[in-house]
């Protein structure tokens, strides 16, 4: 898998089609890079461009951007109810996959550099590209805003990472840019059934992790002795969250219009039910909410488990029911159309389910049953250990709310939830092994005319055929668990169940068998080749595969026993 990295610029025009539209069309210029989403906003005056693809590709589009916003807005006109600083406000860089924020934060201040030398606009590196502690903080590098740039510009404390320290013409239509390395930052808005500017801003102040300011008996603000005002959390603090209170006439409603910086730390469910019960303490109500821009499909599932784990309700569901419950719960669709598919990044960017995972049954067959050698084995095996975890996964939401079965409900919501989890991990290897197998033909294919070339062949095929054995290995230690849940799920499980409990356990071990053989056999193609930094390999992971089959041999026979003992008693 290639490297991938996010972009999303916040460029500072959200009214004018045209010119969103000339700004955005640069990106579809760029090689290795798709263009995700654009969601303009006309009263913040503001538009959130999403797009995707190589650290190379993305840096590119980044700088077009910046330039073609540059050339189209001009500042010096520029009204808006949403803190800006510059025609592109903010692009940060956010790792997606096999990039490291480091890496991220390298690419900030490249494409930084670049803008400041090429573009003459002045840039503020922040969050993870910061160059200086005082300069992490978005907010704090944008005090002032765009209009304060005229006094900030000039002076030593406010120079500019990159681009001229300077107030001028170029400046004032241009203004500042911030570039920064950053991970996932969900804008999300919640709906209030009000107008009131002044209300919606109170209940951001109870739930922004800065807090407010502290009053005295008189009502003045509260300062300490460095003259900094003092600040206190509200009653619903969230950390990683900031908010502002806001009307937009276009939805004839106020919103809290928050930004969650770092949603493995507060996700937007959580700060929506904080909104719900500022709201209540104040006589208002949340009608739904918003979400500006793309999520992540964790933060969504996050919302799911939560509100069906609310309802006490199993939360073992597939991943799309997840998201939909989600969204109804949230009220996504309180200000018009949501579709997960144009608003989940994984999504947009196919990053969810490989080729062979995609396919219909009937395709997926037609295409094993040809002459070419992947998908094989190895893909079936995964797909049978993924068939286990889902009959799993049916027997133990089959048994949830079921008379007779109170004592099990525990077991059977966590055997449901695992076993999804299972499923969709064995689903990624169906892909995975496929692929693992043609970078094996790939490297077969690499020249050997020299003896350099032969030697460095030979230990590209050795790593892609160990990548080749890890993918099934990992599968075979995967059935342990497969068969430890079918044979619990039909003991305590749905009676009715029983039959679907034992084919989980007959699957299970034929993933497992099916794994097992492919390990083998691609360590045996590991006997002749020049192991390089990995002697032990083979040794290891036949080891490994070993104890893994002779444990699965085990436990599903004692599920096979149990089951058809059972079967045959139901018959007197």
């Amino acid at each position: 898998m290639s490297k991938l990295v996010e972009c999303v610029p916040n460029i500072s025009e959200g009214r004018d089609r045209a010119v969103i539209d000339a700004v955005t069309a640069v990106v579809a210029e760029v090689d290795g890079v798709s263009l995700l989403d654009v969601d303009p906003g006309a009263e913040t005056n503001r538009t959130v461009i999403t797009f995707i693809g190589t650290p190379d590709g993305v840096a590119e589009a980044a700088f077009r951007v910046v330039k073609r916003a540059a050339e189209l807005i001009d500042m010096s006109r520029h009204h808006g109810a949403h803190p800006r600083h510059g025609a592109t406000d903010v692009c940060p860089f956010v790792p997606v996959r096999d990039v490291t924020m480091q890496e991220c934060a390298e690419l900030a201040r490249r494409v930084g550099e670049r803008i400041g030398r090429e573009l003459a606009i002045p840039v503020y590196l922040y969050e993870s590209a910061a160059t200086r502690p005082e300069r992490r903080n978005l907010a704090d590098v944008r005090k002032g805003e765009y209009e304060a740039l005229r006094e900030k510009l000039g002076t030593a404390a406010w120079a500019p990472d990159f681009g001229p320290n300077v107030w001028d013409e170029r400046a004032a239509r241009t203004g500042a840019t911030n570039v920064a390395a950053r991970g996932f930052l969900v804008a999300y808005n919640v709906n209030l059934n009000t107008r009131s500017k002044k209300l919606a801003g109170e209940i951001a102040l109870d739930i922004k992790e800065a807090g407010r300011a502290q009053r005295d008996a008189a009502g003045k603000i509260v300062k300490d002795a460095a003259g900094q005002t003092v600040l206190v959390p509200g009653p619903y603090r969230l950390p990683a969250c900031k908010a502002v209170g806001w009307v937009i006439p276009e939805y004839d409603r106020a919103q809290v219009s928050i930004n969650l910086v770092d949603t493995t730390v507060t996700k937007p469910h959580q700060a929506f039910e904080a909104c719900r019960a500022a709201a209540r303490d104040r006589g208002l109500r949340v009608t739904g909410s918003e979400l500006v821009g793309l999520i992540p499909e964790g933060d969504l599932l996050a919302a799911g488990v939560h509100y069906q784990r609310q309802a006490g309700l199993s939360a073992g569901l597939p991943r799309r029911q997840l998201v939909e419950t989600a969204i109804q719960s949230l009220g996504l669709r309180d200000l018009g159309r949501f579709e997960a598919d144009e608003k989940i990044i994984e999504y947009r960017a196919g990053l969810v389910d490989g080729p062979l995972v995609a396919m219909t049954n009937r395709a997926f067959l037609d295409e094993l049953s040809t002459d070419s050698p992947a998908p094989g084995g190895g893909s079936v095996a995964a797909l049978a250990a993924a068939q286990s975890a889902a009959l799993s996964a049916m027997v133990a939401n089959l048994t949830v709310g079921k008379a007779g079965y109170e004592a099990a409900q525990a077991r059977c919501f966590a055997i449901a939830e695992r076993g999804q989890d299972l499923k969709d991990r064995l689903l990624r290897a169906m892909d995975d092994d496929t692929a693992a197998f043609n970078k094996v033909m790939a490297a077969f294919g690499l020249p050997r005319k020299t003896p350099d070339e032969q030697q460095q062949r030979g230990l590209a095929v050795a790593e892609a055929t160990r990548g080749a054995t890890t993918v099934p290995l990992s599968v075979l230690e995967a059935c342990p668990e497969l068969l430890e849940l079918a044979g619990e799920i039909a003991r305590i499980g749905n009676a009715n169940s029983l039959s679907d409990a034992g084919v989980a356990a007959l699957t299970a071990m034929a993933g497992a068998e099916g794994a097992y053989y492919n390990v083998l056999i691609n360590l045996a193609a590991l006997k002749d080749l020049d192991q390089g930094a990995a002697p032990g390999f083979a040794d290891d992971a036949r080891a490994r595969a070993e104890q893994a089959l002779a444990r699965c041999e085990e436990l599903a026979a004692a599920v096979r026993r149990d089951v058809r003992g059972r079967l045959a008693a139901s018959l007197g």
